[in-house]
């Protein structure tokens, strides 16, 4: 596999004045942390919006999932749509899309419209999320030098974990205001990066010769799983915290004991990536699914409150450094021209993760649930092992 740090960024090399790059890499990094603020809000602003229009919380899901399974099925005929223009003009325009449609939501949540209305909304809003996510990874490309780019894609994993940790406190905090407000506020909020992305010139499409290549080869749909299979293993233990907490004879609050250490690790998982700013080998990339796999593995065993804190505290860990990973080698393996695409495949990846610990959770008890998510890390832990093992 060719390593990422001997290849040129797309058709555009990063800005030669270094106090210049610093501040559009400052710029993008805040556009990166504030991307995902209505998704990791929405669970929260959702239920609230929905308690208040049909006086059920439980509304929120449907919501949620509407959000979710749109971006699923939008990630990559969104991103192709915009393959001709620029990159931060497309990326404009979808969160002003998205924008909109969270607008409309606070706006007929308030009049009390009606709640298939929220649903359709909150599924326009998750149409283009996977691929803005794409985009705003594409721009990177021509921001910071390939020499950079471990330290980069750390930092912007690790503010993605602070966003999921504060932007549920902050729904949370604005919903005691109105519900309509709190998703207005975070609409505003989400649409930050519209304002702050760096202009980065023509689209790196333009400057791309040759075939297009396949989007799916084996090793992009290697990656993809792996990347689904640790987003279930971290939604399982979020999703069930509190089943959790109250099987080991505490209150539904005290779920904060498993969710918490999980994030705490993934944010220090990520400071430690920054530092570090290598892109890992393949031997160390199976040792992190294997600790994944473990951490799995020890909540699944629900032996004692100290043992699953512990496995948490395993998966947490290893969740920015393998993201900047996948970021990182999926780079290498995606046509030049579909670069977008195979990076909103990469967030889509793990939107499917959650839909699948959410999905299993929902049909089957909270132990077998937790069983199946391990039995899935064990299963991309040997695949990788094994394609490895070939290329040796």
């Amino acid at each position: 596999m060719a390593d990422p740090r001997s290849k040129q960024t797309d058709g555009a090399a990063p800005r030669s004045d270094p106090r210049s790059n610093r501040g559009l890499l400052l710029r993008w990094y805040i556009s990166s942390g504030t991307l995902s603020v209505p998704q990791a809000a929405g669970p929260i602003a959702f239920s609230l919006v929905a308690l208040s229009v049909t006086g059920d919380a439980r509304g929120g899901a449907a919501m949620i999932l509407a959000m979710t399974l749109a971006q699923v099925a939008g990630a990559i005929p969104i991103a192709r749509l915009g393959n001709r223009l620029p990159l931060a003009t497309v990326l404009r325009l979808l969160i002003v899309i998205r924008t909109a449609a969270l607008a409309s939501v606070a706006l007929l949540a308030a009049r009390d419209a009606s709640y298939t209305w929220l649903v359709a909304l909150a599924a326009v809003a998750g149409l283009v999320n996977g691929a803005a996510s794409g985009y705003l990874r594409a721009v990177l490309n021509h921001l910071a030098p390939s020499s950079r780019m471990p330290r980069a894609l750390a930092i912007a994993a690790t503010l993605n974990e602070v966003t999921f940790v504060l932007a549920p406190v902050a729904a949370s905090g604005l919903g005691t205001v109105s519900p309509a407000f709190g998703v207005l506020a975070l609409a505003a909020i989400g649409a930050v990066p519209a304002l702050l992305v760096p202009n980065v010139g023509p689209s790196h499409f333009t400057t791309s010769h040759g075939p297009s290549g396949s989007l799916l080869s084996a090793a992009i749909v290697l990656w993809l799983a792996c990347a689904a299979a640790g987003g279930a293993a971290v939604a399982a233990i979020e999703i069930g915290a509190v089943a959790l907490a109250l099987s080991f004879g505490y209150e539904p609050a005290l779920a904060i004991l498993f969710t918490v250490p999980l994030c705490l690790a993934s944010v220090a998982g990520g400071i430690w990536a920054s530092v570090r700013n290598r892109m890992a080998t393949r031997q160390g990339v199976l040792i992190q699914l294997s600790l994944m796999s473990v951490g799995a593995a020890f909540v699944a065993l629900h032996h004692s409150v100290a043992t699953t804190v512990m496995g948490a505290v395993l998966v947490g860990s290893v969740l920015a450094p393998m993201a900047t990973y996948y970021s990182l080698v999926l780079d290498t393996l995606a046509p030049a021209q579909r670069r977008a695409e195979v990076f909103a495949l990469l967030r889509t990846a793990n939107a499917v993760g959650v839909i699948i610990a959410s999905a299993v959770l929902t049909v089957v008890s909270l132990p077998v649930a937790l069983v199946v998510v391990t039995a899935l890390m064990i299963a991309v832990t040997i695949a990788v092992a094994m394609a490895t093992a070939g290329r040796a």
